[in-house]
């Protein structure tokens, strides 16, 4: 039987996510934030409730806004010679959606170096944030049970046909700061107290699926959209967790999810800052994964 090793970007949270998780081996490629006139390694030297704080809190935040950095070259190489000592015969790493940056093809390039000492499968998630994690933590957890990599990327893209990010932005700034939202949408977008619900596209992108007027009623939405999502779906077959970034929002989503009969069976994951710092402080949202059923065919 081959001994598979499962990697994952940082920004996939695992490790700000339950320590259940944590002695499932998964070995985590980081992805590099600047601010401040400091370099962290996401996950590492960065603590996220801190960071999100100091975006919400930071003088001038337009002219100090964070940025990113690509996973160093010999970090990647560093977590496939990981896998190669510790005997492993393939390895699957699961990367943030490469619409969002660079990771996924440096990756692929790096892993190219390895053909003939490891064999290597690199998976676009077409998400980020814990949506990403989970997909690495089945992976894991199947490779334990002794499924063979195939069928592991084979129950993984069921998952991912099917996979949910859903929020609210409850202020436009960062957006606008970092040049997401321009010109007139911009302005209108702040001058009717615009907060936009967003998701991931199926492409990968993180996009505006509607726009309402003030927080509560997006947020009000947002439940709307998800509950559709959800369909009539037992919650023994998904997991649905909160996903945010400042304390803000968090709150007003829990007071009114309850209407809408909404549950989470899972606990809330930051999002981590290499996503947030392009949305901001101020998300509030939800991730969802469905589980899939004895009588669900894997390729549908």
């Amino acid at each position: 039987m081959a001994k598979i090793r499962i990697l994952c970007t940082s920004t996939g949270c695992i490790e700000y996510a339950p320590a259940r998780y944590h002695d499932l081996g998964i070995g985590i490629i980081r992805i590099r934030v600047l601010f401040n006139g400091k370099e962290y390694k996401e996950g590492l030297d960065l603590d996220p409730v801190e960071f999100y704080r100091q975006l919400e809190t930071i003088e001038d935040p337009k002219n100090h806004l964070p940025s990113t950095a690509l996973p160093d070259t010999e970090d990647i190489r560093a977590a496939f010679e990981d896998a190669i000592r510790d005997g492993c015969d393939e390895c699957i790493a699961f990367t943030l959606s490469s619409a969002l940056g660079g990771t996924y093809n440096k990756i692929c390039l790096i892993a190219k170096e390895y053909a003939d000492r490891l064999t290597i499968r690199v998976v676009d998630t077409k998400i980020t944030c814990f949506g990403e994690g989970f997909l690495a933590i089945k992976a894991a957890q199947f490779a334990r049970e002794g499924m063979p990599s195939d069928e592991i990327l084979r129950e993984i893209a069921w998952m991912m046909r099917r996979q949910v990010f859903i929020g609210v932005d409850g202020k436009l700034d960062y957006l606008i700061y970092n040049g997401r939202l321009k010109g007139g949408k911009a302005f209108m977008g702040q001058m009717l107290n615009i907060c936009p619900v967003v998701h991931f596209s199926p492409e990968g992108e993180i996009v505006a699926l509607e726009s309402v007027r003030t927080p509560k009623k997006a947020l009000a939405r947002t439940c709307e959209l998800l509950k559709e999502k959800i369909g009539g779906r037992s919650p023994d077959d998904y997991l649905l967790w909160h996903v945010y970034t400042g304390p803000s929002l968090i709150g007003t989503l829990c007071e009114i999810e309850g209407r809408y009969g909404i549950r989470t069976n899972h606990e809330a994951v930051i999002m981590s800052p290499v996503s947030g710092c392009h949305n901001g402080p101020w998300l509030a949202g939800y991730g969802l994964a469905l589980l899939r059923r004895a009588d669900e065919p894997p390729e549908g």
